[in-house]
């Protein structure tokens, strides 16, 4: 949810307007449970946290404010993290005087948990709104917390959860420690994974509410996907964050390799190998430093360095085949092996998409394939005059467009990346979009790049479809840095120069 709240704010609709759009459709559905289950008025209560949870809460208490109920908000954090909370919460600390029945209490101690309102009030004519954590649990429950999620277990009024139950993982509907347990779970745009998989008792009634997320925010790459790469752990050593392995490069091309290796270390990698024939290897190793380049005997790879290659395969986390490889015989043989052997991710790019067999990786779900249209059509041996055309207003055009490649795509498990002006990653019933980087990027190189940053995010433990959605972003964002930089006279290696910013501009 956290990636397509900043996706949205990409495409000009703020998370201070999905606040509000999301406390208002709260305040309706808890308006609509209090007339099915009460004859009379009752106070509704809230229970907020520091996130972003608490900011709906914050949004709907005004809405049910003005429907005539009394609201008591129980704020247990007064340091509220999000800004489009702490935005909410000062319009209501600005109603003064008071003029509609709000309490504000701040629960600060464990004794101010413990004799607060709802702890002795036998009745159970009230609903208790529970909004402290939602999706923004992280480890074991702070002691506060956990004593509050217990007094609104013990209450006896009505329950409703905010998007997941606090206490419950939003991803695996497990409760490590200790969860609310509510009569109903409100979720927002779409019901969570973790509260689909819990048991019913854990999660009441189950409701959905629209707060107007466009579809696009979904399926446009964008700055909110930045949020799936892993925080790097400030112990980690030497070959913790992705150890990779690229394997190109012949007599005639040593700058494919190359360049997709200085691409997978900007991405954040920290060891990259490189395997490749004699010639190319000893122009890679001149290339740059950082790369461990590991020389092949002959001019171009062939089978007899399949048992070298699988045995470097063994000590990394993920493999690029292809950039700069050239097409042969035995190539084409070497290809077949390393993928019908090694079985950690593999990234297809260049001529390793020309000479793999499809049925190698038909059932695989770590290959990410990496082609432009006319590779796209070779692979998959598409026979009519296909196009990769989505730069439109026209849904049904859109639509037929991607519902032809999808079917196409559907022939395997793995993920595809087709190039294009508007790049289109698929993975079985899964796709995005992404519209990063300009026409400068037709300068030869550019695909190299994208290749490793693919490949450097698998190591660093994304799976197929995110580490390609990601990996194209970059690229195209790295793309356009260079175009501001240079116009359309950049190079392949312009263009890597900028990935390791963008990341870091993108995690800011």
């Amino acid at each position: 949810m956290m990636v397509t709240d900043y996706n949205c704010e990409y495409l000009g609709l703020s998370r201070l307007c999905l606040m509000e759009s999301a406390g208002k459709s709260l305040a309706e559905e808890v308006g609509k449970i209090a007339v099915y289950t009460f004859a009379k008025p009752i106070k509704v209560v809230i229970f907020t946290g520091s996130g972003g949870n608490g900011g709906d809460g914050f949004v709907a208490a005004r809405y049910l404010l003005n429907r005539g109920y009394d609201v008591d908000i129980y704020m247990l954090k007064d340091n509220i993290r999000s800004e489009d909370a702490k935005t909410n919460l000062e319009i209501l600390k600005n109603m003064k005087p008071r003029l509609s029945r709000l309490n504000i209490f701040n629960l600060k101690t464990l004794d101010d948990i413990n004799n607060c309102e709802v702890v002795s009030d036998e009745t159970s004519d009230f609903i208790i709104v529970d909004c402290l954590l939602g999706t923004g649990i992280d480890g074991n429950l702070q002691t506060n917390i956990k004593r509050a999620i217990e007094v609104i277990n013990e209450s006896n009024g009505l329950k409703i959860s905010v998007d997941v139950p606090s206490g419950m993982n939003p991803l695996t509907g497990v409760v490590d420690d200790l969860a609310v347990i509510p009569d109903y779970t409100i979720s927002f745009h779409k019901i969570k994974t973790g509260v689909r998989n819990a048991d019913e008792e854990a999660v009441g009634g189950i409701i959905t509410a629209d707060i107007g997320i466009p579809f696009e925010a979904e399926y446009f790459v964008n700055y909110g996907d930045f949020l799936r790469l892993k925080n790097r752990d400030s112990d980690s050593h030497k070959g913790n964050n992705g150890r990779l392995l690229i394997v190109g490069g012949s007599a005639n091309y040593s700058g494919a390799p190359a360049i997709a290796g200085m691409a997978a270390i900007g991405a954040g990698a920290d060891l990259v190998h490189v395997a490749a024939p004699e010639k190319a290897a000893e122009a890679i190793k001149a290339t740059s430093p950082d790369l461990i380049v590991n020389s092949l005997e002959g001019d171009e790879l062939s089978l007899e360095h399949g048992e070298e290659i699988i045995r470097l395969s063994e000590n990394v986390d993920a493999i690029l085949i292809g950039p700069g490889a050239g097409i042969s015989d035995s190539t084409s043989k070497l290809f077949n092996l390393l993928v019908a052997k090694i079985k950690k991710p593999i990234v297809l790019d260049a001529d390793a998409l020309k000479q793999v067999e499809l049925s190698l990786i038909r059932n695989r779900e770590d290959i990410i394939l990496t082609p432009h249209i006319f590779e796209f059509k070779s692979f998959f041996k598409v026979k009519n005059d296909l196009k990769l055309d989505i730069d439109s207003y026209d849904f049904k055009k859109v639509d037929e467009n991607i519902t032809e490649i999808q079917f196409i795509t559907n022939q395997i498990k793995g993920t595809v990346i087709v190039k294009g002006k508007y790049d289109l990653i698929l993975s079985e019933n899964n796709f995005k979009i992404n519209k990063s980087g300009n026409s400068g990027m037709t300068v030869g190189g550019t695909g190299d790049a994208l290749s490793g940053i693919v490949v450097s995010l698998s190591a660093q433990g994304l799976n197929a479809f995110d580490a390609a959605s990601l990996a194209v972003f970059i690229n195209g964002l790295a793309g356009d840095r260079a175009f501001d930089e240079k116009g359309n006279g950049f190079s392949a290696t312009d263009l890597v120069s900028f990935v390791g910013n963008v990341i870091k501009d993108g995690l800011c």
